[in-house]
């Protein structure tokens, strides 16, 4: 469904520039070659002063930010709460890929991958997976600890990115997850509904909803440890429907015999990260 982008050029040809030094860490820019024309790029920080492999974090950014926000970085609102810098310093590697980000350029993305049986999400989980090529083949890293964290777009990668990539070991979804069929076409006054917003990426995934609800998506990563933050005060969801589709998620679990290993934390605020639910939910499964 989300097109077969096969493996890209062997030679990624990787670039770094510095982007942030602290006593704790050090950030860089990293560019590599996804095929002749096209590069992907985001910000790897490695912890400083550790004897060990550190587990790595896939921090990923929602619509209309960049990987700076993970960082902290032009964040007014604070709805990243600096996470990709927070883990950084409690140890973690940082993976916080550069995504497409504004809805012009996605629709365009969109419109050229369909022309040759693709998506745009495939795409750029395609540019994920190549990234973690990348950073696995760092000495620093341990790749049997790789987790991925996003916020709104970002949890809408962390989502689809899982059930197709293995490497990938626990998985945290925050201000995304949804009752899809109500997300997609419903206009409701309590949630924002896609079919009215010019999000055409959104519709470029044919059969979405006659095959995969985020259920059915979870389903796909179980049994792998997965939480999901959703704000009440959000809107882009109605927290009950939330809850509602996250019973059929969890019963899959509990099914097996591993309900511990999928969380809902439904807090009172708003669209954002949940740090510290998150960090002792990554701490515990990676």
């Amino acid at each position: 469904m989300l097109g077969d982008f096969g493996s890209g050029v062997e030679d990624m040809s990787p670039e770094t520039e510095p982007f942030w030094e602290t006593n704790l860490f050090s950030a860089r820019w990293v560019t590599i070659k996804l095929f002749e024309r096209l590069k992907g790029r985001a910000i790897l920080a490695l912890p400083k002063r550790v004897t060990e492999k550190v587990p790595l974090v896939v921090c990923q950014h929602g619509i209309l930010t960049s990987p700076e926000n993970v960082f902290g970085f032009d964040d007014p609102s604070n709805l990243y709460r600096a996470f990709g810098k927070r883990l950084a310093e409690s140890g973690f590697a940082v993976l916080a890929p550069l995504q497409i980000t504004e809805a012009a350029p996605r629709a365009r993305y969109t419109r050229m991958a369909l022309l040759l049986g693709k998506t745009l999400i495939g795409l750029e989980i395609f540019k994920i997976r190549r990234l973690l090529d990348y950073a696995l083949g760092l000495p620093q890293i341990d790749p049997e600890r790789i987790a991925m964290w996003g916020l709104s777009m970002g949890g809408t990668y962390t989502l689809f990115t899982l059930p197709a990539e293995l490497r990938i070991k626990v998985g945290i979804v925050s201000a995304y997850f949804n009752h899809r069929l109500k997300k997609m076409i419903i206009d409701d006054p309590r949630y924002s509904c896609y079919l009215s917003t010019n999000e055409e990426w959104a519709f470029g995934l044919p059969g979405w909803l006659r095959e995969f609800t985020d259920s059915d998506l979870i389903s796909l990563v179980c049994p792998r440890p997965f939480m999901i933050q959703t704000g009440k005060c959000d809107g882009v969801s109605w927290w009950p429907f939330v809850v509602e589709e996250f019973e059929h998620a969890k019963a899959q679990y509990t099914k097996l015999g591993i309900a511990e290993r999928i969380e809902l934390d439904l807090h009172e605020a708003g669209h954002e990260i949940r740090f510290e639910s998150g960090l002792n939910f990554l701490k515990k499964w990676l």
